[in-house]
């Protein structure tokens, strides 16, 4: 196997999160093409290529029509579009990897070595899910050889589904995030206390909480960075300590981060945090900052000794409060205890095991072709 062709609800210029840090460390071995939703209402439908990281080139389809995402009405051209780029480069010797299973139908035209399933969030309860992805998903367990999960949670709600399912949870670039040696711009003139939050805000933040900390505490900063999609920014808690930066670098985070006395993760407790496994959590403790979250789960029962877990404003408050009450010594030995955690695991680790587990099932599927070729040549020479 030569390739792996990947179909993604994400765009790889959004938020660099666990596509990225996997297929970017896959690319080392394979040759990565990664195809994105279509950009809607342009003049033409055309593929827009681009080459974001080494051994990665993105597939950008435009098209004239209106209709979101892979929806069914874009698929005739998605798909034509797709398999007539993959003649042209010649691609022959490939799996393909989906992040959603929106994007099964594209495949149809397709002749793929094998499949994997990369199931990252539980989309079917993000809001404005498609009506087909239930469906889509079933099909796609079908067809699948491997599945990933993005974390415990996950895992055991999918594992029944499959007879290959593995676990790997959200990990870190631990060396990324510890690299930061001054305070970003952006933020370098805020006083302290500063309490900050990175990733994507939607509809799994519950802005009560972001609201309170603002509100009860005047005298800290509250930075909020990440894109706000899927929300109107209008709701959006409005404090003058409140600072909304939207989407930064990936490069810039660690010197957002290392400016912060307490990381936030305030997660709303709804449908569609009930099986996140947070990236940001990782990178949190990487730099070495302490951390609030609400009970999630893939948070609770793996880090609940680390991370400071609290529900609702009046304990979320107090949490935060706690830690920006203790002392040196106690900072110190906090973030001793998250290095020693964070030594445990790594994108490069999880991107390693992915890739053992893809080369070990090709290789079953050679050896499978191969035993079933000898059976068919045995057969005729009996004939014969």
């Amino acid at each position: 196997m030569q390739t792996l062709i990947v179909f993604s609800h994400l765009r790889w210029n959004f938020v660099y999160q666990r596509p990225q840090h996997l297929l970017s460390r896959l690319a080392q071995r394979w040759r990565v093409v990664f195809v994105e939703e279509p950009v809607t209402g342009q003049a033409e439908n055309r593929l827009e290529k681009l080459q974001p990281a080494a051994g990665v080139e993105v597939w950008r389809p435009h098209v004239t029509g209106d209709a979101p995402g892979f929806h069914d009405d874009q698929l005739p051209v998605l798909a034509k579009l797709v398999s007539d780029a993959v003649r042209a480069a010649r691609l022959t010797d490939y799996w393909l990897w989906y992040y959603t299973p929106m994007a099964l139908p594209l495949g149809a035209e397709l002749d793929p070595r094998g499949i994997v399933y990369d199931c990252m969030d539980e989309l079917t309860l993000f809001k404005h899910a498609p009506r087909q992805l239930v469906q889509r998903e079933s099909v796609l367990f079908r067809e699948a050889d491997l599945v990933f999960t993005g974390g415990p949670s996950l895992y055991n709600a999918k594992k029944s589904r499959h007879p290959s399912v593995h676990c790997f949870p959200s990990s870190v670039d631990a060396r990324h995030f510890q690299r930061a040696a001054a305070d970003h711009p952006l933020q370098a003139q805020l006083p302290r206390p500063r309490l900050g939050y990175a990733g994507v805000i939607d509809e799994r933040i519950d802005m009560s909480l972001v609201d309170a900390i603002a509100a009860r505490h005047p005298d800290w900063e509250v930075v909020m960075v990440g894109p706000v999609v899927k929300i109107d920014p209008a709701g959006l808690p409005k404090h003058a300590n409140i600072h909304w930066l939207g989407q930064q670098s990936y490069q810039d985070l660690p010197a957002f981060m290392s400016g912060w006395d307490v990381c936030l993760m305030p997660f709303a407790l709804n449908d569609a945090t009930r099986y996140i496994s947070p990236t940001k959590m990782l990178e949190y403790m990487a730099c070495g900052r302490p951390s609030v979250s609400t009970s999630i789960r893939d948070v609770v029962e793996p880090y609940g000794h680390l991370v400071s877990i609290a529900d609702g404003p009046d304990a979320y408050v107090q949490a935060c409060e706690r830690i920006l009450g203790r002392t040196p010594a106690q900072h110190d030995e906090h973030a001793r205890a998250l290095a020693q955690a964070i030594a445990r695991t790594s994108w490069d680790r999880t991107a390693q095991q992915m890739a053992t587990l893809i080369a070990q099932a090709d290789a079953a599927r050679d050896a499978a072709r191969t035993d079933a070729a000898q059976a068919a040549g045995r057969s005729m020479a009996k004939v014969a």
